[in-house]
């Protein structure tokens, strides 16, 4: 196994790693809204914070040696439900491959954020 880690998406807010590669397989920790550069939440919005945590995972996927387009399974995490509509209008910006996903409600996320994603990805073979 090897251990993802880059400075350019945020670093663990605990014991865990931002992704782990086993058998040519990513799985990465949830990524929530903090901007790396600043270490904090600047996004609002649920749109805006959509977007800030995919560009997390796209600094974790470029560190991993793969890329959105081989993501294939998602986990996201919706404070509201209600943001649904617009949380998938920049999810589909980025994840155009359309992978598989589960997509729940939770009561609170950390540092009260709206919204979190996890994904799993193949690496390609170098």
């Amino acid at each position: 196994m090897k251990v993802v880690a880059t400075e350019k998406a945020p670093k663990a807010l605990g014991p865990y790693s931002q992704g782990y590669i086993c058998n040519g397989v990513l799985y990465s920790a949830g990524q929530i809204p903090i901007n790396p550069a600043t270490d904090s939440i600047e996004a609002t919005t649920i749109e805006e914070q959509t977007d800030q945590v995919c560009r997390n995972l796209g600094e974790v996927l470029k560190e991993a040696g793969t890329s959105f387009k081989n993501v294939v399974k998602t986990t996201c995490f919706l404070s509201n439900m209600e943001d649904f509509a617009a949380f998938n209008e920049v999810y589909a910006k980025y994840f155009t491959s359309k992978p598989a996903r589960s997509c729940v409600a939770v009561k609170t996320l950390p540092k009260n954020v709206l919204c979190e994603i996890e994904v799993i990805a193949a690496v390609e073979e170098k």
